[in-house]
């Protein structure tokens, strides 16, 4: 097999808490990196605001990209501007911002540092509905490419090059890595399930 997979369902994941609310870490890299030491390249994880006001971590030399999953927020930025943001809309900002939030939500984060690119997209797969996805990366100044999915809502199965197929459930999620000089591979991601639809959130990050 030519790319690695991890399945994390959602009863394995780990929560902890923070000043704000509770966070979920999903994946970091290198896998032995520790978010605390800040000496990872990239991480994703969810996060709860549960106060109504609330002040980020500030991240200096990182950049920080949030999607909301539930719930509607506002992000100050001190000495710039505010925006609003609501479920399945995304934000985009350094780390070193001092950021603060209004209001209780669910979010996904992806971190990245200096020497990786990271994007996110979320995707509603209607029932009897499928998303295909070929990843063939040409730039030879990245090394390794990956693509996450989180499952925020109903149920999907993954497929990778047709030879492997993943259920995910509501707050499962899986991660695939491969060297960015393999030359291609196709996912495709299908509605699982008796619900109308699934809320997927993709992460595709070249490091």
């Amino acid at each position: 097999m030519s790319y690695s997979v991890k399945v994390i369902k959602k009863h394995m994941q780990i929560t902890t808490t923070w000043s704000g609310g509770t966070t979920t870490q999903l994946a970091i890299y290198p896998e032995h990196a520790e978010y605390n030491k800040r000496n990872f390249l990239w991480r994703i994880s969810t996060a709860r605001i549960h106060d109504e006001h609330s002040l980020f971590t500030c991240l200096p030399d990182f950049w920080r990209k949030l999607m909301i999953i539930e719930g509607e927020v506002i992000l100050e930025y001190e000495g710039s501007h505010q925006v609003g943001v609501k479920p399945y809309e995304q934000e985009s900002f350094s780390g070193g911002w001092v950021t603060r939030s209004m209001g209780k939500v669910t979010d996904f984060n992806l971190i990245t540092a200096a020497g990786c690119r990271g994007e996110l997209e979320a995707l509603l797969i209607k029932e009897g509905t499928s998303y295909e996805i070929e990843c063939h990366k040409d730039d030879v100044e990245f090394s390794l490419v990956t693509e996450a999915f989180y499952c925020s809502d109903g149920r999907i199965n993954v497929s990778i090059n047709e030879d492997q197929s993943l259920r995910l459930e509501k707050g499962d999620f899986c991660v695939l890595s491969w060297k960015a000089s393999l030359d291609k591979v196709n996912i495709r991601i299908s509605h699982s399930g008796n619900e109308s639809a699934a809320y997927v959130i993709r992460a595709s990050i070249v490091s």
